[in-house]
């Protein structure tokens, strides 16, 4: 039985909402059941879902933290990008 880790089953599952659960089951290699699944305990749990089971649980704050430590990331590599292209522009304006 082949193990993925959360990062794959939650681009997993933002594909099948994208291109629908047939075509990503397809395009990913893994059964539709599975990422059928996968959206359920997504849907369930949140945040939560795919934390491992038994003494690798953690705590909802450590979860939530994490969460949003990931979202800074992303929004400073947003801002980052924003940016350059303003400086870029800002530039062309000048020409």
């Amino acid at each position: 039985m082949r193990v993925y880790d959360k990062e794959f089953k939650e681009e997993a599952i933002k594909l099948s909402y994208e291109v629908g659960p047939t075509a990503a089951s397809t395009q990913l290699g893994i059964p539709s059941t599975t990422l059928y699944t996968w959206r359920s305990q997504r849907n369930q749990h949140g945040f939560l879902a795919f934390v491992g089971s038994g003494h690798q649980r953690i705590n909802p704050k450590t979860a939530e933290l994490k969460g949003l430590e990931k979202k800074i990331k992303e929004l400073e590599s947003a801002n980052d990008i924003l940016k350059k292209a303003l400086a870029f522009f800002a530039e062309s304006q000048k020409k």
